[in-house]
């Protein structure tokens, strides 16, 4: 028996449970997969006890929070308690100046937090920079997620505002929203109206819920290991870091690489997201529409990161004046949407700077739209579509190389040597040495351009399969993971968002 106890070391489980900075709990570790089973199995025997069931979620959550953010859970905790309060005294308030402070004060709340936490550095350093002062750096520990939880804050008080929707009246059931851990690092951003309705009711997963929830956590893992991991530990990480040392031609598919790299990455946090959702009866909205099928810069924002998208498009879009005062103001509010979207992402003048590239991307593409249209015996033709698919990824890929680079001196290095140094000569030099990271881009580019249908087809035929053979599948699923995974964890790019 003391042998089992010391081969069973509590101080090493008690470390592995406790927060440590190098090690968060990610949906593609073995920690959570362990410790969200024994979640479930808490969780579904409470299925008839909605209240206890909802505290226990609520604890769950923290603790995963704990785990990427340490103390800042009592952040998120606080922000539970000032939603509550303020949507309270806004629901109740009959006058609009009272209204309109309060929302004031929401927006104090969220936005300080975030100017503090993400800009602080950036903003004083600038400043220095600009009046030749000096600043030291400030070690501010930035809370994991928190544009996403102060979004779904300011958006639930503007709701009630609008009068779209009602003060929620029981705090369990805000906190529940608010804290609820499959969205909480990295989106989708879920407003309070889509979900608020499904938590008073007390859900529960359907079998064909639990199958789509399951296959959706296969995909997300098979994006973010296979994939994601991959090509950026590999390749993409090796042309970023020194794009002077490579070839044009090398240099311009490290840029695919990483657009490649994102989009499983970030698409696979919210497929597992939504797939843990799933399982657990709640549903999200879909967050990604293969956005490399889109055939303009409009059509791309309609397609990636939807709930960042809409979200800006119905809290600040809109509000600035939308498309409704003419059209070079419409435009306006077309870059300056962008603009912000580029600085939320994080305290780099390179996200402004991609936010801008945007920006001026749809205003062309909506102003070109009003003066021209393709002939007619071209329109809707293979052709057109494929020439429009091609240049709006181009487009999208100068785009991505701009949020990836840590400098615009990376960005011009890259840039002189596709002009200067392309050399395509390399191309089977190339294959032969990255054979692998080829397989992997080419495969995750069939896999986004395979019809929808199929796709939905193969869901549906997993799901239609008996129980032992989805999990089945699931675990092979899970040790092709495991045997592609690195010795390293590697975080999801939008955690630190």
């Amino acid at each position: 028996m003391n042998d089992f106890l010391n081969e069973f070391n509590f101080e090493k489980i008690g470390r592995l449970l406790l927060y440590d900075p190098a090690q968060p709990l990610l949906f593609n570790t073995g920690l959570f997969f362990m410790l969200f089973i024994c979640f479930m199995v808490i969780y579904e025997a409470l299925r008839s006890r909605q209240s206890v069931k909802m505290i226990i979620t609520i604890l769950f959550s923290l603790y995963f929070y704990y785990k990427s953010s340490a103390e800042c859970c009592f952040i998120l905790f606080g922000v539970c308690v000032s939603d509550y309060l303020l949507g309270r005294w806004l629901h109740a308030a009959d006058k609009d100046w009272l209204r309109r402070s309060i929302v004031g004060i929401n927006l104090v709340v969220n936005i300080g937090m975030l100017v503090y936490f993400k800009y602080f550095n950036l903003l004083a350093r600038s400043w220095a920079d600009f009046t030749n002062g000096s600043f030291d750096t400030l070690d501010i520990i930035l809370p994991a997620g928190i544009s996403f939880f102060t979004f779904r804050s300011i958006s639930y008080i503007v709701d009630i505002y609008r009068r779209d929707i009602e003060a929620e009246r029981n705090f369990l059931n805000y906190t529940f929203y608010l804290t609820f851990f499959p969205p909480l690092l990295a989106g989708p951003v879920v407003r309070a109206k889509d979900m608020l309705p499904q938590i008073k009711s007390n859900p529960q997963a359907t079998p064909e819920m639990i199958g789509e929830g399951l296959f959706l956590i296969m995909t997300g893992l098979i994006k973010k290991v296979i994939v994601a991991d991959y090509i950026s530990g590999n390749f993409v990480n090796r042309i970023f870091d020194n794009p002077s040392l490579y070839s044009g031609f090398e240099n311009m598919m490290g840029c695919i690489g990483f657009t490649i790299q994102l989009y499983c990455d970030f698409s696979g946090y919210s497929d597992m997201a939504i797939g843990i959702a799933l399982l657990m009866g709640y549903r999200f909205k879909e967050n990604f529409r293969a956005p490399f099928k889109a055939q303009n810069p409009t059509e791309f924002w309609h397609r990636w990161h939807i709930s960042l998208s809409t979200w800006l498009r119905d809290y600040l879009y809109i509000p600035m004046g939308g498309s409704r005062k003419g059209k070079y103001r419409t435009y306006l509010n077309n870059f300056l949407t962008m603009v912000i979207g580029g600085l939320w992402h994080g305290a780099s003048w390179m996200y402004v700077l991609w936010g801008a590239y945007h920006g001026a991307l749809l205003v062309c593409h909506k102003a070109i739209s009003k003066v021209y249209r393709a002939p007619e015996w071209l329109r809707d033709t293979f052709v057109l579509k494929l020439a429009n698919i091609a240049i709006t990824f181009t487009l999208v890929v100068i785009g991505f190389a701009i949020f990836r680079a840590d400098s615009l001196s990376t960005i011009e290095a890259m840039g002189m040597q596709i002009i200067n140094d392309f050399h395509a000569s390399v191309a089977p030099q190339f294959l032969e040495s990255y054979i692998m990271i080829v397989l992997a881009i080419g495969a995750a580019l069939v896999m986004h351009y395979t019809p929808r249908k199929w796709t939905t087809g193969l869901a549906e035929a997993y799901i239609s399969v008996p129980v032992v053979l989805q999990g089945l599948a699931l675990a092979l699923v899970i040790f092709f993971v495991i045997q592609a995974s690195s010795s390293d964890l590697v975080p999801f790019i939008y955690l630190q968002y």
